[in-house]
């Protein structure tokens, strides 16, 4: 025998190990010290998805924008779609007649016009009185003039032909708000230095042709240089050109790194409802900050606009035709967010969130309990819905959350259909839970006990 051994030691031949049983006092420090460990390990969750949950609403504007700016850029009829409806804007409309108009009577010589009919009524020996009202006749000639080709440029800006050009040449420059963001000097819109501007040359081209088809052959004159209209000047081009180069390149993974982002701090959480409630509702505050913030720099943007350079009604519709998508995008994000927001609260443990609970069964239990009165039992499918309400109710969750996703560009009212869908789909799944009744499940669960 090995003395060394204890008693019950295999080596001595004793004996099997008894387990040890913990003394009160033990069991009490034990306890305690996992409590501790519980404790810490909930502090460290919450820690980490506080701040997932702070870098996810911090990128979130960021991600709409960026999304927004790489869709715009890279989907020729997203870019068409938004550039379209400029050319049927009555005040832009009105600043490209304005100006074209100018500039075709700026380049008929009327006082050349009026001089030559002067030195001929003279030639021939007029009367004093008639070559003093050749002389008089420069005004009403160039009122004459003006009319003349106001009423051709706007037959051609108002007509169907200058959508057509307008669409065709944004189509075809489709590189344009590559051009304005990145500074190239090409396309329908690009930036010179501090100064966006418009390239209407293809609309000086149709105008010019129509005068000259009209008889008048001084429109052949209208100079090829000078065709571009100024949108309007700012200082701060170029660093918003850096800035949306950089969204531009995370145009496609800033969205999914915040989607992730945000999931992580739900999953990490160590409530998941109580953190997908915070941040839906965080979420939802980012999007109206997002939505002040497009309004002021609307305000902004009008104030940097002299009205000599461009009326303030003009360059209105010039921004809220440009930026008309990105609000719908973030107006359409704020009503999934609140509607998660209240989903959430709904499943809790708060009174209101009960009551409408029990509500909803309620009419759901009646209504099922009409449908037996009528004749329709679901039996054992209805059974099975009542068994698995949770499944059945997170499947359509997930496929209403789906439909939003593969939604090509889903607006406030796409999301109001997919809802009300879904409720819809979930109101008759429990009805049809509700119709297999109480009597149809104890009679199965008697004929199972009865089964040997």
């Amino acid at each position: 025998m090995n003395p060394a051994a204890p008693p019950d030691s295999p080596d001595s031949g004793g004996a099997s190990h008894q387990k040890h049983v913990m003394t009160a006092e033990e069991r009490a420090e034990y306890e305690r010290l996992r409590r501790h460990a519980a404790v810490r390990h909930r502090r460290v969750r919450r820690a980490g998805s506080s701040v997932l949950l702070l870098l996810a609403l911090l990128l979130a504007p960021l991600a709409v924008v960026a999304a927004w700016v790489q869709d715009t850029v890279s989907d020729t009829d997203r870019y068409v779609e938004t550039v379209a409806p400029l050319a049927s804007e009555p005040p832009v409309q009105e600043v490209v007649i304005n100006r074209l108009t100018d500039r075709v009577v700026d380049n008929v010589d009327v006082e050349a016009v009026t001089d030559s009919l002067t030195r001929v009524l003279q030639d021939a020996g007029a009367p004093p009185r008639v070559v003093e009202g050749a002389e008089s006749l420069e005004g009403p000639l160039r009122n004459a003039v003006r009319t003349v080709v106001d009423r051709t440029v706007t037959r051609v800006i108002t007509s169907d032909a200058f959508q057509q050009v307008w669409e065709g040449a944004n189509r075809r420059s489709h590189a344009a708000v590559v051009n304005m963001l990145t500074g190239e000097r090409e396309g329908a819109v690009r930036a010179e230095g501090d100064t966006v501007r418009l390239d209407v040359g293809a609309v000086v081209d149709e105008v010019r042709e129509r005068l000259v088809d009209a008889g008048f052959d001084k429109a052949a004159a209208i100079p090829d240089t000078d065709r571009t209209i100024t949108l309007f000047h700012t200082e701060e081009l170029g660093k918003a050109q850096d800035m949306m180069r950089l969204l531009d390149i995370l145009g496609t993974w800033l969205p999914v790194l915040t989607v992730v982002l945000a999931a992580l701090a739900v999953w990490t959480a160590p409530a998941h409802r109580v953190m997908l409630m915070i941040t839906a509702t965080g979420v939802g505050v980012m999007m109206v900050v997002l939505l002040v913030t497009l309004a002021v720099v609307r305000r902004v943007y009008l104030d940097s606009v002299p009205p000599t350079t461009l009326p303030t009604d003009a360059a209105a519709a010039i921004y809220d035709t440009f930026v008309r998508f990105l609000r719908d995008s973030t107006r359409t994000l704020l009503v999934v967010a609140v509607v998660t927001a209240l989903v959430a609260y709904l499943y809790g443990p708060g009174r209101p969130a009960r009551a409408v609970r029990t509500a909803a069964d309620r009419g759901t239990t009646a209504a099922g309990r009409g449908v037996r009165r009528a004749g329709l039992r679901t039996g054992a499918t209805g059974r099975w819905l009542t068994d698995h309400r949770a499944w059945t109710t997170g499947v359509v969750i997930a496929a209403g959350a789906l439909a939003l996703v593969l939604w090509n560009h889903p607006t406030v009212g796409a999301v109001a259909l997919v809802l009300g869908i879904a409720l819809a789909v979930l109101i008759i799944l429990a009805i049809l839970a509700a119709a297999a009744g109480p009597a149809d499940r104890a009679a199965e669960e008697a004929a199972e006990r009865a089964a040997p």
